[in-house]
């Protein structure tokens, strides 16, 4: 089923002197624009700019498909009303969950169907169709950009509703699996199961034109007996809690092996090594093949033990999941690192804004920081949020120019709205769209110049549109009675109408920029101008 999207305009207004920089305060534009001819008044301000993203959990259907085993049509209406829910939220990008257990949620020649999609493993989508190439069209249709996330080593849950299928990991490389508690754990010191990983995620970049690749929290599993400092030691999708006793990872083989080989690391400091060299080789083989396609990690929200500011405590993923993320931003390994700071502002030990300042302090190569949000927990039945939480905690990020994005988890409490938040975050934060910040350090072909003109129509202006090389998107500035408005089209579009505006009235002076995947801007090109 082709659904065509529901194109809704969302545009940002702006004084002509005032707000170019500012959208509630506190939304910065990071990208100058080329000047334009004419006079001061003539001139755009820059575009604004903001990752504003959300997750897509498929483990458990806690976000889409609602439950295992619908028709085809249904899921892709599922899918439709989540992105037409960004898109009238002024979100610009979708994070969707692809791989949950060693399983796929698209046409996949190394692993199976998942279970989440179908209602059993191995079993494909009736009548057949790709979700992800679904997902991706669908996205890039409406303007939105789509990261695919992975779960780089989660096997299987003991909850899993149908038996494993024949091409699983856990029946195709059983020595790369490991049990532990009720998981089945791709076991980071083997070869084979690392191999695994880097395979699916390539073969994602290679087949799908996706904007991002994108990992969560799980490395070395969560321990069994993992503290639950602030009801958080738990998985950015929903996983399992901490159980009663702690086991250590059960990887003794390959640790002998690596003894064996005259390997001189202390054991600890060998699993960080097994997680370090996944990633810096997934961000080096995504970029080899698209350089385009930016790599972001997730991980949970406290640093090192030894780095952390006063008053800071809790889990601590460094000596228990073996995740060295500090390492990574300072090897650049990464382009964008979404923290998932799930506590409050006024939460002392573990306190949002102090924990964001850490991340951006740890940050010397300048990768994105764009920290993600428990919106979830909003109407939670235990240690809820008040949707103002959110609210504050967006704020405060763009009080800091180093910190220019966020992530909701999870989309489901945007699209029940839950208590309001998805109106509150329309009315006082996203007024309109914003481009998501440019990636400056990732080599591309910058975009050509856009061929375009206008002409009055009823109701407003209407474009005609042209893409040239390299355009994802169009900015398109329209001024009305003094005031610019900011917009933005998908570069599929061959017409564009700009609205009159209710109180300002028709514009009478129009810009056209072309974006990059990347988010670079070609030239502004004078689309209209009232004679």
């Amino acid at each position: 089923m082709d659904v065509k999207p529901n194109l809704k305009k969302r545009t940002l207004t702006f004084g002509l002197l005032g707000g170019a920089l500012a959208m509630n305060g506190f939304l910065t534009a990071c990208t100058t624009q080329p000047t334009v001819p004419g006079a001061p008044g003539d001139t755009p301000p820059p575009a604004p700019r903001e990752f504003r993203a959300a997750w897509v959990s498929t483990v458990a259907n806690i976000d889409w498909p609602s439950k295992p085993g619908l028709p085809a049509a249904q899921q892709q209406a599922e899918a439709i009303a989540i992105l037409e829910r960004a898109v009238s939220l002024n979100l610009n990008a979708i994070v969707l969950q692809v791989r949950p257990s060693a399983d796929a949620i698209y046409a996949s020649k190394i692993e199976p169907w998942s279970e989440y999609l179908t209602g059993a493993q191995g079993k494909p989508p009736s009548p057949w169709y790709d979700p992800l190439a679904f997902w991706v069209r669908e996205a890039h249709a409406r303007g939105l950009e789509l990261h695919a996330w992975f779960n780089p080593y989660r096997a299987r849950h003991d909850n899993a509703r149908s038996p494993s299928a024949p091409n699983h990991i856990t029946n195709t490389i059983p020595s790369a699996v490991k049990r532990y508690g009720k998981f089945m754990w791709m076991d980071p010191g083997e070869e084979a199961a690392s191999k695994q990983t880097m395979d699916v995620v390539l073969d994602v970049v290679r087949r799908y034109d996706i904007d991002g690749v994108h990992i969560d929290d799980y490395f070395y599993p969560y321990p069994i007996e993992a503290p639950d400092v602030a009801g958080n030691a738990q998985a950015l999708d929903g996983g399992a809690k901490p159980q009663a006793k702690e086991l250590d990872f059960p990887d003794t083989p390959a640790w002998e092996r690596y003894l064996a080989s005259g390997g001189k690391l202390d054991r600890a400091s060998w699993r960080r090594d097994n997680v370090n060299r996944l990633i810096e080789a997934m961000y080096k083989g995504i970029h080899r093949e698209k350089s385009w396609v930016r790599f972001g990690i997730s991980p949970f929200g406290l640093g090192r033990p030894d780095r952390r500011p006063p008053g800071i405590n809790g889990f601590s993923q460094y000596d228990k999941l073996y995740a060295d993320a500090e390492l990574w931003l300072e090897k650049g390994w990464l382009d964008y690192f979404t923290p998932q700071l799930y506590w409050p502002v006024a939460q002392t030990a573990q306190s949002y804004p102090v924990l964001l300042d850490y991340w951006i302090g740890q940050n010397p190569q300048g990768r994105h920081i764009w920290p993600g949000l428990f919106t979830s927990r909003i109407g939670a039945p235990s240690r809820n949020y008040e949707p103002q939480e959110v609210l504050d905690q967006i704020a405060l990020t763009r009080q800091r120019p180093l910190a220019t994005g966020h992530v909701h988890f999870s989309m489901i409490a945007l699209t029940q709205n839950r208590q309001g938040i998805s109106d509150k975050l329309k009315s006082a934060l996203y007024t309109g769209p914003a481009l998501v910040p440019a990636t400056t350090w990732l080599a591309s072909e910058r975009p050509g110049t856009v061929q375009v003109s206008g002409a009055p129509a009823r109701g407003g202006v209407r474009l005609k549109l042209k893409a040239g090389r390299a355009t994802a998107l169009y900015a398109v500035w329209s001024r009305h009675s003094g005031v610019w408005r900011f917009d933005v089209a998908p570069a599929s579009r061959v017409d564009w109408t700009v609205p009159d505006d209710a109180k300002l009235g028709a514009a009478d002076l129009v810009y056209v920029t072309p974006v990059d995947r990347l988010g670079n801007e070609g030239a502004r090109v004078q689309a209209w101008r009232k004679p």
